[in-house]
């Protein structure tokens, strides 16, 4: 496992839970509003993997569970590997993914080795390339469908940028996904590192327009970070 962060105690990126939080290496993606830029670049140092499984054996009566974030984890091809040494500890997993590697999210479920699925719904499908700075046609209305329709615990998160995401946008995001469980509308934060510099995050007035419409589809839609 390319693991380049561990944040050791996490109250807030598993909801209801006491988590420790893994930062894989790599993405497929590059959103320039990305906090975690060095990840997506490469460039932090890997943290070796017995060193983090050596800590969660030792902290698992006081935590209850893991995170696992990246970057992009399920780019790494031991993940089920790793997370099954985990799980043997007693711990809950919930996995932060951008959906495109759905051949990899089928056998982490269908093998019960994740317990809640976080999944960034970009944009809407006609903006995902300008939005993550790719050009390849990837599968995220399958991924969608899966997540929707696989029995476990599950959330669908968009970060709003003011250049990035129109009403236009938010009503096709709301078709994208109708009927899901929860989604979560997150206000951008600019920090030094950030892909890009100078995005500007949606106001909360705008933000709750947002919701109001996705709520049409989406009944459960919050705002986080407002």
């Amino acid at each position: 496992m390319k693991i380049s962060g561990l944040q050791k105690v996490s109250l807030v990126d598993f909801d209801g839970h006491i988590s420790a939080t893994i930062f894989t290496r790599g993405c497929n993606f590059a959103c320039p509003y990305c906090h975690n830029s060095r990840l997506v670049k490469g460039i932090d140092d890997i943290i070796p993997e017995n060193e983090v499984l050596e800590y969660l054996e030792k902290r698992k009566n006081v935590l209850d569970s893991v995170v696992i974030s990246g970057g992009e984890p399920t780019l790494n091809p031991d993940l089920p590997a790793f997370i099954k040494e985990i799980k043997d500890m007693g711990y809950k997993i919930k996995l932060d993914t951008n959906g495109t590697n759905l051949s990899m999210l089928k056998n982490l479920i269908e093998n019960q080795l994740i317990d809640y699925v976080a999944m960034d719904i970009k944009n809407s499908i006609e903006k995902y390339n300008t939005t993550t700075n790719t050009n390849t046609h990837w599968n995220i209305k399958d991924t969608i469908e899966y997540i929707m329709n696989c029995g476990i615990d599950y959330e669908f998160r968009t970060t709003l940028i003011k250049q990035y995401h129109t009403r236009e946008d938010i009503t096709k995001i709301a078709e994208l996904i109708k009927g899901a469980k929860k989604l979560f509308l997150q206000k951008f934060v600019d920090n030094e590192n950030c892909l890009q510099s100078g995005l500007d995050p949606i106001d909360k007035d705008t933000a709750e327009q947002f919701a109001s419409i996705l709520r049409k589809n989406i009944y459960n839609t919050y705002l986080r970070g407002y």
